[in-house]
């Protein structure tokens, strides 16, 4: 069920994403962007994929063939996997399993090899290149990436990505103080946003900062995107492919930009909750969510889970057409020397602090 729902989302998801990323940008830039294929251009992806499985296939005569071949698909494949462990709504928690998250990040690792034997098996030197900064710059940010989640591990007290999400809303049995102060206001029965991880732990906010940076590395966007960087490389660990092959990588880059926008949301921003709290009496705010088990909860929580990971999307693109790219030597301090750092640091009080508030 989890292929037959991703898929088609993906899909449509790529399509909206690289013709609101090209009108993003142009608005950021004051200029119109694409406006002659159809109505304000909105065919422009549509056309773009049209000629794409038109072109030619072509494989160097110097390039390992058969890898050359796969590994644009085996990438895709491996970011296509991270999806099967995500909750969608209170019905459907996914392929769940009690190591979820731990699950997950094995999964998402896996892109740092794809990303290796593309650039390795093109036998191009740029290609090479672009393949040595790849492993670098995952491997560097996976690092920091990793410990954020384990601090929301360590906050919620499990792996399991379904009972993250739970937490984080008016269904979850056990008090939920705001600002993690026992006594001090709980949010259990109030639910909405002042149930997710950022209000009930302040620290989470920070936290997630770090996360959003290491998630910008790990899909390779700028100010991030060394692998590729046209200006340096010609273009990475592209250079050698064309048509259909280049789609696909495409493809996988804009399908790890929401697959770390999903885990975000469920980890930090209330997963499929609705962001409205029971506050006054508000009707509205108790059937957004819907009750688990009835068709409501499916809906509510699939249209709150995907709104809020599209607005995470977008913050990711607005990220890309505002700051420059940085240097190899730039990125890998500002991983090693400020946000693993960091990240250490607030697991450490992070589990000061669940353990104040068991004592």
């Amino acid at each position: 069920m989890t292929f037959f729902f991703y898929l088609p989302l993906l899909l449509l998801y790529a399509l909206f994403a690289i013709y609101a990323e090209r009108k993003i940008s142009a608005f950021i830039q004051n200029r119109l962007g694409p406006m002659q294929t159809g109505p304000y251009g909105i065919a422009q992806t549509i056309a773009d994929f049209i000629k794409l499985i038109q072109k030619e296939d072509i494989v160097p005569g110097v390039a390992i063939s058969w890898l050359f071949k796969i590994s644009p698909i085996a990438t895709f494949a491996v970011v296509f996997a991270g999806f099967s462990l995500l909750p969608v709504h209170a019905n459907w928690p996914g392929a769940e399993m009690a190591s979820g998250v731990f699950v997950l990040l094995a999964i998402v690792s896996l892109d740092v090899i794809g990303l290796l034997l593309i650039g390795w098996s093109s036998n191009n030197k740029y290609s090479t290149l672009g393949a040595f900064r790849a492993a670098a710059q995952l491997l560097s940010y996976e690092i920091a990436l990793g410990i954020s989640v384990l601090v929301v591990c360590v906050w919620s007290g499990t792996l399991n990505l379904q009972e993250i999400s739970y937490r984080q809303g008016q269904y979850h049995t056990e008090p939920l103080y705001f600002l993690g102060i026992p006594g001090w206001w709980n949010v259990q029965p109030l639910g909405g946003f002042l149930a997710w991880h950022v209000c009930t732990m302040p620290l989470l906010f920070f936290v997630w900062l770090i996360f959003f940076i290491a998630s910008l590395a790990e899909a390779n966007r700028a100010p991030f995107d060394l692998p590729e960087a046209e200006s340096e490389l010609v273009g990475g660990i592209q250079t050698e492919y064309s048509g259909f092959r280049w789609a696909v990588i495409m493809f996988a880059e804009y399908g790890m930009m929401l697959l770390v926008s999903l885990v975000g949301v469920i980890l930090f921003f209330g997963s499929w909750y609705s962001p409205i709290p029971n506050i006054g009496g508000l009707e509205f705010a108790s059937w957004t969510n819907g009750t688990p088990g009835t068709w409501t909860a499916s809906v509510w929580g699939g249209f709150w889970l995907i709104s809020k990971s599209l607005l995470m999307v977008s913050l990711q693109i607005w990220v890309r057409w505002t700051f420059p790219r940085l240097r190899i030597n730039q990125l890998m301090s500002l991983c090693w020397k400020y946000l693993v750092p960091f990240a250490l640091i607030f697991l450490l009080f992070t589990a000061l602090w669940k353990i104040w508030l068991t004592l």
